[in-house]
């Protein structure tokens, strides 16, 4: 009975790989979004967990006040934690030192979403170490790689096909944004426009059960507060409009200059990780020493901007030495993320923004927090390339309608700007160009992506030796198999096209086709396609990738553990991936 019992399982096993394997596979994508986002979304609270223990007996008074810290920790904290930080990283093997969202984009590109769980676990401590010791970073970039590596793993360990494995990292990564921030949409947007880099239904549709799963995990153990305190906002008048242009100029070119600051710096990450992190946390406790406000994550700061309680001279210096910190940091590997600081410089630069609108027009000028916000949300598009993601938490985060029109404009000026200051296509693909490495497949790249392998295959075959008698050969033709697949036994595998085999035997001399003379099927005159191997969870990109490199004109698929004439289960030609393609 257990038998029979885990043969239905693996049956309907094999059958939920093999519909996967199709574009249309809407209902199994959906079933995996959910388990995914739940997978993700309870790391990212085991990780929040972890964090909250060391910050409430560090920071007695509330876990982002390190401003309330003594003197020597605000100078003392980074520098241990750098030392901690090259400690471990030293000892840990340079394959599993590629953390953060760059690694993540570099794992769905370059191998297919397949993700490290101790690359995930290097990025679980060092995010750790990061975020208590008061590092100048973000926890949005480590919750990304773990939401993507724990929905990659579930994957993995389940089998199944490439093309399915870019849909669960994207929900896992949906999941993460929308357990950090309590904004589900935003996550879904952000999945969708910095990690996917593509919009479809069938992607779409997983990665907002995968978001909605992450937030509503994250609200049992969190509650339902967003991230910031927004007070109710509204812009005032229309006469503000051109000064939001101007405000979108000054964020774009802030952004541009965060930007630079990071990928000059990513050259260094070639030298030794030890002396590198240990760098980092120095740099960050000298800094830290004068301007406590750039410690952590600094939500506290930022809460504080929307009450208007830190004065312009302030604001002046926190944000520049925010920029150059974080930018010096990150750029050399610090193990942390970069959305938070990218929202926190905003959300300053907006407050400078707002107290100079409320001196210069006093009678139509908007509250400072409307401009804090709009802030934060330009410079979030600026910097990571991503203007719906961040007019998406624009409205999560402010629950107000009406701001999304000046916050419309504030995107479109801070990201059209930022990429005439300095062309670039974003932070994160900007640090892939910069490391050596390719961030997108382009057009046709992520469209054979959609697709395993196994919704092209070719079955209506018949496997044969090279040689075969005359009345045998009758016999196969008699079949109508598409294609004949001669095997060697040496390795080497041929398609030999059955019209042309019938032709030759219409055609050849009756000396040559007598009864006890065999047919040498890779000698007559018939069109010949060599194959090559590839597994059966290869998506059309991987196999179009597999013909190039190899030279082959198709692609065979073995079962494992099959006699060897009958391994071969199916076959895929150049033809059939470039029709796809076509069509």
């Amino acid at each position: 009975m257990a038998v029979k019992a885990l043969q239905l399982i693996q049956n309907w096993l094999d059958n939920f790989r093999l519909r996967l394997a199709y574009t249309d596979a809407l209902p199994q994508l959906a079933l995996l979004g959910l388990v995914s986002g739940l997978a993700a979304a309870g790391v990212i609270v085991v990780f929040r967990l972890a964090l909250d223990a060391p910050l409430n007996w560090i920071l007695p008074h509330g876990q982002d006040d390190f401003e309330s810290l003594p003197s020597v920790w605000h100078a003392g904290l980074p520098v241990i934690g750098g030392i901690v930080l090259a400690i471990f990283f030293h000892f840990l093997p340079a394959r599993y030192r590629s953390l953060g969202v760059t690694h993540v984009l570099d794992r769905l590109n370059a191998h297919q979403g397949h993700m490290s769980s101790r690359n995930m676990w290097a990025q679980f401590v060092g995010g750790l170490i990061c975020l208590a010791s008061g590092q100048s970073v973000g926890r949005e970039g480590p919750a990304v790689h773990m939401g993507a590596a724990s929905a990659s793993i579930i994957g993995r360990w389940s089998r199944l096909p490439n093309n399915s494995m870019r849909t669960l990292v994207a929900c896992g990564v949906a999941a993460a944004i929308a357990a950090s921030f309590n904004t589900p949409m935003a996550g879904v947007v952000f999945a969708m426009e910095v990690v996917l880099l593509e919009y479809t239904i069938t992607g779409f549709l997983p990665v907002i059960l995968a978001s909605v799963s992450g937030a509503m995990l994250s609200q049992i153990f969190f509650g339902q507060e967003v991230a910031f305190k927004v007070p109710p906002l509204a812009m005032n008048s229309l006469w503000e409009l051109p000064y939001i242009v101007f405000g979108g100029l000054v964020v774009a070119l802030f952004a541009s200059l965060f930007i630079q600051i990071i990928v000059r710096m990513v050259p260094l990450q070639k030298h030794p990780v030890a002396p590198r992190l240990l760098a980092a946390g120095c740099i960050t406790g000298v800094a830290a020493y004068f301007v406590p406000q750039i410690m952590g994550i600094g939500y506290d700061t930022v809460n504080q901007v929307m009450n208007t309680q830190l004065g312009m001279q302030l604001l002046v210096v926190i944000v520049l030495t925010k920029l150059f910190i974080t930018g010096i940091v990150f750029g050399l590997g610090i193990p942390g993320g970069s959305i938070g600081p990218t929202l926190f410089m905003g959300a300053m630069l907006g407050s400078l923004l707002g107290i100079t609108a409320n001196v210069l027009m006093p009678d139509y000028a908007s509250d400072p927090a409307f401009y804090v916000l709009l802030g934060m949300v330009g410079m979030m598009a600026a910097v990571l390339n991503a203007p719906l993601a961040a007019l998406l938490a624009l409205l999560e985060l402010s629950a107000s309608h009406t701001i999304i029109f000046p916050g419309m404009l504030m995107v479109v000026t801070a990201c059209f700007a930022s990429r005439q200051i300095i062309p670039n296509t974003g932070l994160f693909q900007e640090i892939l160009k910069a490391q050596g490495k390719s961030g997108r497949q382009g057009v046709a790249g992520q469209i054979l992506s959609r697709a395993g392998i196994e919704s092209v295959l070719e079955r209506n075959f018949i496997v044969c030796g090279r040689r075969k008698y005359y009345d045998e050969l009758r016999k196969l033709l008699e079949q109508q198999p598409a294609w004949l697949l001669v095997d060697e036994l040496e390795g080497k595998k041929f398609l030999v096209r059955p019209a042309d085999v019938a032709k030759y035997l219409e055609e050849a001399p009756i000396e040559e086709l007598s009864l006890e003379r065999e047919v040498d099927l890779l000698k007559i005159p018939a069109k010949r396609l060599e194959l090559a191997p590839i597994h059966s969870r290869a998506n059309l990109y991987e196999a179009l990738s597999q013909l190039k490199q190899t030279g082959a004109d198709a692609l065979y698929v073995s079962r494992t553990g099959a006699p060897l004439l009958s391994s071969v289960y199916g076959i895929v030609t150049r033809h059939a991936i470039t029709s796809y393609y076509q069509l």
